[in-house]
């Protein structure tokens, strides 16, 4: 009884063995990577009315620091790149409809988020900041009371500004570019929006400032993937971090911001 007790124990052992095999196999076959190496494209979400991270060039050809990240990933992967032109506010939909295998589009990592998607290791690192007109007196949150801040939907901007200041009155706008025009139009006393972008954005027109005062404490940019896909992830952290140490990464942003970072990576505690 003992020797057909154990035989049996291990046959329903090895069998485990086997199903798990199997199904790991079949996960990594079903992957969002296997697709794309299979697919020979790789369908990336950014935002191309988010200078210099997205824009679209003179001949109409998506082009910016997001655009090369992207182009990056997927000649790392052997495969061509698409760009597909998203909003802040459709970043997520985008993934959960299989529209695109990843975004990236200055795509903060936050918790609430990661309920939806999964995100990268962080490969940019921002402030929020303001962008206002150099005559409008504006330093700090407080000077907000009363006042008009653009944000872009789907951002968490507009929630960190009444946190700060509730007195403040937020404004929406479908994209970046849309609400930087409001501030110079006057529709709006100010824009808060991510460091990167809006240094970029005062060095284009000398009317404007952006204010040292940080609404929020450093945020994590990460690429967006598909909820639940661990391969894909794993790919994704791996490339990452192999683009990060190369050096690719930091001529990739002197490129295009004219500067060398400004934030480390790796957050500190």
């Amino acid at each position: 009884m003992v020797i057909c007790a154990s035989v049996t124990a291990a046959a329903s052992l090895s069998a485990c063995s086997s199903a798990a095999g199997t199904s790991a196999t079949s996960s990594a076959q079903s992957s969002t990577l296997q697709q794309v190496i299979k697919r020979g494209t790789l369908n990336v979400a950014s935002c191309l009315t988010f200078p210099p991270f997205g824009s679209t060039s003179k001949d109409n050809k998506p082009q910016g620091f997001d655009v090369d990240v992207a182009t990056a990933m997927a000649t790392a992967l052997g495969v061509k790149v698409k760009i597909v032109d998203t909003t802040s506010a459709n970043r997520i939909p985008n993934l959960q409809t299989k529209k695109v295998d990843a975004v990236v589009c200055n795509f903060t990592t936050t918790a609430e988020r990661a309920k939806q998607v999964s995100f990268s290791d962080p490969y940019i690192v921002a402030g929020e900041v303001m962008l206002v007109k150099k005559s409008s007196g504006i330093s700090t949150l407080k000077d907000l009371s009363g006042k008009t801040v653009a944000v872009t939907k789907g951002s968490t901007n507009g929630d960190a500004v009444k946190a700060g200041n509730p007195k403040a009155k937020i404004q929406e706008y479908d994209t970046s570019s849309a609400a930087v025009l409001a501030v110079k139009q006057g529709q709006a006393d100010a824009m808060v929006e991510d460091s990167n972008f809006l240094n970029y954005q005062a060095k284009l027109d000398p009317s404007l400032k952006v204010t040292k005062d940080s609404v929020v404490p450093l945020e994590y940019n990460g690429i967006g993937v598909p909820l639940g896909d661990a391969t894909w992830l794993q790919w994704v952290d791996t490339w990452l971090r192999e683009f990060n140490t190369s050096g690719q990464a930091d001529t990739l942003y002197k490129k295009w911001f004219g500067v060398s970072r400004t934030f480390p990576l790796n957050p500190s505690y």
